[in-house]
């Protein structure tokens, strides 16, 4: 039996996989429990684009996202703090993660400067100058109150050298130790490090080795979705997810592909998060057991039946092929919610599947195709 009453955080390993190092679990929060491994919806400026939180709830989301810099440039967080936090801001009672805002920043290569300090770049709403520090990340991420609050941290690009990775990953180390100076409510908010690294694995140890002598209640991976070959992302996963600590939950950053999260589970990672689900139904695209079907296809504006037979979701239990393509075709907004709805309860769906296969001990074989292919 579960118990949602705990106070704090603790993550609790139930089961593990033989073959594998994939392991089901419980990361308690304040907000309620999140059953690992999960799917994560992505609600950058406190919603899931299109989706309202009672939907949310019908696909089994357990815990959402949101993000600090983009909810920093507006409302602001001293308007979502008024309001009384992130949960009531946004009617969403169970977990939310922040994001540092780090991946954001940097990613405006054209408009930020990079210092020991912080980031200063310019506002790309008003062209004002922001700039935003280890402190700074910290203090609106408390203002705004999720479960879990990110360490700011620099992501080098793919294609950065191995002394620019080393640079970035240990000036991500220093910034992390300020952030935990920063942090006020560390009962109410759990701080997760981000390791960083690259492709090179001695870089990924050794960041490991630092952060966990932080004593962390939680871990990230991050850097592997900024443009790296598949099979070096799964590398790097595969080597860096097993060195992390067994009693803390793992979060896999910026990834959401059934490929990529079988495999990441596969070494040992509990937690995802990924823009596609609603990116794809905002472009006319659902998921469907791992395919992808664009549905304004004309082989579908004559198809009656739903979308996947076997989804539990509201498209696909009241609404044809048909008409998501005919919705679609005459860009009715209906028709990309339902896409969107449809795409995040597969996603959950998928990991919630992996969880009990874990259970039942047949992971490896009931994913085979994906292990494998």
């Amino acid at each position: 039996m579960l118990n949602d009453s705990k106070v704090g955080f603790s993550f609790q390993c139930q089961a593990t996989c033989n073959h594998t190092q994939a392991r089901a679990g419980v990361f308690y929060t304040p907000h309620g429990i999140v059953e690992t491994p999960r799917f994560m919806p992505v609600g950058t400026l406190a919603t899931v684009k299109g989706i309202t939180p009672r939907q949310l709830e019908d696909a089994q989301a357990q815990m959402i996202l949101a993000n600090t810099y983009h909810l920093h440039l507006q409302p602001g967080e001293k308007i979502i703090e008024a309001a009384g936090g992130l949960h009531q801001f946004m009617g969403w009672n169970k977990p939310i993660l922040t994001d540092s805002g780090g991946f954001q920043v940097f990613s405006l290569s054209e408009l930020r400067k990079i210092s020991e300090a912080g980031v200063t770049f310019r506002s790309p709403r008003d062209g004002s100058i922001i700039e935003l520090t280890p402190e700074k990340s910290i203090q609106i991420q408390n203002a705004l109150g999720a479960d879990v609050i990110m360490a700011f941290d620099e992501c080098p690009p793919a294609d950065a050298t191995k002394e620019q990775v080393r640079e970035a990953t240990e000036r991500s180390y220093r910034w992390l130790k300020r952030c935990v100076s920063a942090h006020q409510y560390p009962e109410k908010q759990a701080l997760f490090g981000i390791v960083q690294g690259g492709i090179h694995l001695d870089l990924r140890f050794k960041a490991v080795k630092d952060l966990v002598a932080l004593d962390l209640p939680g871990y990230a991976i991050g850097g592997v979705s900024v443009g790296e070959a598949t099979e070096l992302i799964n590398e790097t996963v595969k080597y860096t997810a097993p060195l992390l600590p067994a009693d803390k939950p793992r979060y896999l950053m910026g990834v959401g592909t059934y490929k990529e999260m079988v495999r990441a589970i596969a070494s040992g990672i509990d937690l995802f998060d990924c823009v596609i689900p609603t990116r794809l139904g905002r472009h006319g695209t659902a998921l469907v057991k791992g395919d992808r079907i664009n549905i304004k296809n004309a082989a579908y504006r004559e198809d009656y039946s739903p979308l996947d037979r076997d989804c539990s979701c509201y498209a696909c239990q009241n609404f044809s092929r048909a008409y998501l393509n005919h919705l679609v075709r005459s860009r009715e907004m209906l028709g990309y919610i339902l896409l969107s709805l449809h795409n995040i309860t597969e996603l959950i769906g998928f990991t919630r599947q992996i969880r009990q296969s874990i259970f039942e001990d047949t992971f490896t074989t009931d994913f085979a195709g994906w292990l494998n292919d």
